[in-house]
């Protein structure tokens, strides 16, 4: 069991000096995320391992973009963990939102208290958002998924890689798979929402697959 503490710089630089190259930190407390990435990793020598291992907290997403976003998680998880980290900052972007709920479609919906209300709330605030909408109003939108692998906290050369995924907002939820949005994201290619796709056509498919594509071409370009 990994110690459930925050690494200090000590132990941050000591897990350094004895990571390899194809060790890193995933950084994200998302579960569906990490699952999602280590299935689209697994037949790479690579060693994913969540923050949460570490006791690593999110990190303070107060970028204005996912990239900006997703280079401050990675740089957080590499700080406090002394590994290459990886981070993945994605969301949803509705055309007749203006691009929203975008870099807060995790908090899009918020409880009583201020805090996210997870994503069957995010889900429901989006078609009722449609509902009061007119009939013809556009439901076009794209996922959108940015990566970011850094070697060290302070990698000046950051690989970023990103990808988009466009479809439209069903009309109501449906399917088991997935997480977040996938639910009411309709893929028209394939006639389902992407909670619908099986998990093969997704990866193939999906903003976060195309964007793990790039990043494993970058890889194999830098030798990592």
């Amino acid at each position: 069991m990994a110690n459930e503490q925050a690494a200090t710089p000590a132990n941050a630089a000591e897990r350094l000096s004895t990571a390899t190259p194809r060790e890193f930190v995933l950084a994200t407390g998302n579960a569906g995320k990490l699952k999602e990435l280590s299935a689209l990793l697994a037949d790479m020598a690579v060693s994913v391992r969540s923050q949460k291992e570490f006791g690593v907290p999110d990190a303070i997403e107060d970028g204005l973009s996912f990239i900006e976003n997703a280079l401050i998680k990675a740089r957080h998880a590499s700080r406090l963990t002394g590994l290459p980290a990886l981070a993945d900052d994605s969301g949803l972007a509705v055309d007749a939102l203006g691009g929203a709920p975008g870099i807060y479609s995790a908090r899009y919906a918020l409880d009583a208290h201020g805090l996210p209300a997870g994503d069957a709330a995010n889900n429901a605030k989006l078609l009722a958002t449609f509902a009061g909408m007119p009939a013809a109003t556009s439901r076009r939108a794209q996922f959108v998924c940015v990566l970011a692998f850094v070697r060290h906290a302070d990698d000046p050369l950051p690989i970023i890689c990103q990808a988009l995924w466009a479809g439209e907002i069903a009309h109501a939820p449906s399917g088991q798979q997935g997480f977040g949005y996938d639910p009411i994201f309709y893929v028209e290619s394939d006639n389902m929402t992407s909670a619908e796709l099986p998990r093969e056509r997704k990866a193939a498919l999906s903003h976060r697959g195309q964007a793990l594509a790039q990043l494993r071409a970058r890889w194999s370009e830098t030798g990592l």
